[in-house]
């Protein structure tokens, strides 16, 4: 281990953070980010010295927005086991940090820079019960130094893709003493908990179990205020397809099978999510729309339906999760660039889900695709002939939608295991 300490403080991390710091000068997000990380232990301390000391303090970590999802539920269940334990939630990414605010967050920071002695004076300072990552924001000076100052950590909603780096050589050994110094791992699926036990082997081994995703519980909480409203079927809903979280490289692909879609269907609408509804991004999706003659309409916080216009622009954060209530089919973005966006969202809702080939790693996606609720499109040609089809077939889209529902409430109950676990190991 002391080897890839080494390594990993004196060039892998250094590396990182001079990219870091190079970027960050062309980069908001960056930017943010590293100004952001310099503030945490003012915070740390700031909180620390209002609460006062002998507090049971529970330290959660999501990369970002999305992966807050799968620590919510768990975070709510914790505080209903243990109502005086207080929540620190740190995130890797200004879209966590700026957007996410939960009443059971007791205080919000930036994950320290990940060198030793900076962990270790926001560890000093807080003294967590437990360390708590959910699915793969894994730094490893936050778990050694963890080891080293005995405290618990956990990793939840584990995932390892068949075709993961980890298995590479050297590069395997690197991870083994990483998540070897985990105290608890508890993984997705059985497949997952297989790759992990073949990245540990031969070495000690944390605790390892199978609890599933929790994002699934959090995905059906939301959605249950509004699933009695919209108790009525899918097909009574508007023709509306929902193009949601998309990035550029989704627009190269689906804009003109949109078009082709809007003018081959006339009662067609459609509603569309850039993944960020900067003023630039709205306005050139309204400058597309309308020069192909299509009406627009900028949602803001308006419903869909007091809106006339054939195709509706959100150009507010927060309200997609809704949104696919008010829609029939559902193209999800990030196949094409980063990786698909949540999926789950438009499952419960009922819609047919389609993405880009960039779903591996995303365990929802496969389970859409190999249920008949999800469709993977390599080129607008899919896209179109994939939409088209549903919309004219009435039972292989009753199909679809059924299927894309009973993905999420097959899945249910992940996040009371992982709160029962996270209590006793």
């Amino acid at each position: 281990m002391i080897f890839w300490k080494i390594i990993y403080n004196i060039i892998l991390f250094p590396s990182l953070l001079i990219f870091g710091i190079l970027g960050s000068i062309f980069n908001a997000k960056l930017r943010n980010g590293m100004f952001g990380r310099l503030q945490t232990f003012g915070t740390l301390k700031s909180f620390m010295d209002r609460i006062g000391p002998g507090k049971t303090i529970y330290w959660f970590h999501a990369a970002s927005h999305g992966e807050f999802e799968q620590v919510k539920p768990v975070l709510a269940g914790l505080k209903e086991v243990e109502p005086h334990s207080l929540a620190i939630v740190s995130f890797f990414s200004p879209s966590g940090f700026k957007n996410v605010n939960d009443k059971h967050i007791d205080c919000k920071v930036y994950l320290p820079i990940d060198l030793p002695w900076v962990v270790h004076k926001c560890f000093k300072i807080v003294q967590p019960k437990k360390l708590i990552l959910a699915a793969y924001d894994v730094w490893p000076n936050l778990i050694w130094t963890a080891k080293s100052m005995e405290i618990h950590s956990a990793l939840f909603a584990a995932r390892f893709s068949e075709n993961t780096t980890k298995f590479y050589p050297g590069v395997r050994n690197f991870y083994r003493n990483v998540y070897g110094c985990f105290s608890a791992i508890y993984t997705i699926s059985t497949q997952d908990h297989e790759r992990l036990l073949h990245i540990l082997y031969p070495t000690g081994q944390p605790i390892v179990r199978v609890l599933g995703n929790p994002r699934y519980d959090q995905v059906k909480q939301k959605s249950d205020k509004f699933t009695a409203e919209r108790t009525e079927s899918v097909l009574l809903r508007p023709k509306r397809l929902l193009i949601g979280s998309i990035h550029a490289e989704d627009e190269k692909v689906i804009e003109g099978s949109t078009v082709s879609l809007l003018n081959d269907i006339k009662d067609l609408l459609l509603i569309w999510v850039p993944h960020e509804p900067t003023e630039r991004n709205v306005a050139a999706a309204e400058s597309f729309f309308q020069s192909h003659n299509f009406t627009t309409a900028r949602l803001g916080y308006k419903n869909p339906n007091q809106l006339d216009a054939r195709v509706i622009i959100v150009d507010t954060i927060g309200r997609l999760s809704q949104l696919y209530w008010d829609g029939q089919i559902a193209y999800i973005g990030g196949g094409f660039s980063t990786g698909v966006h949540n999926v789950m969202e438009p499952a419960i809702a009922r819609l047919p889900v389609f993405f880009g080939p960039k779903y591996m790693n995303f365990i929802e996606a496969e389970e859409l695709i190999a249920d008949g609720g999800g469709f993977s499109i390599d080129s607008g040609t899919d896209f179109y002939i994939g939409i088209k089809q549903l919309f004219e077939d009435r039972n292989g889209f009753l199909k679809a939608s059924y299927a894309a529902t009973n993905v999420i409430h097959r899945n249910l109950g992940s996040a009371t295991r992982v709160v029962r676990n996270l209590i006793h190991d």
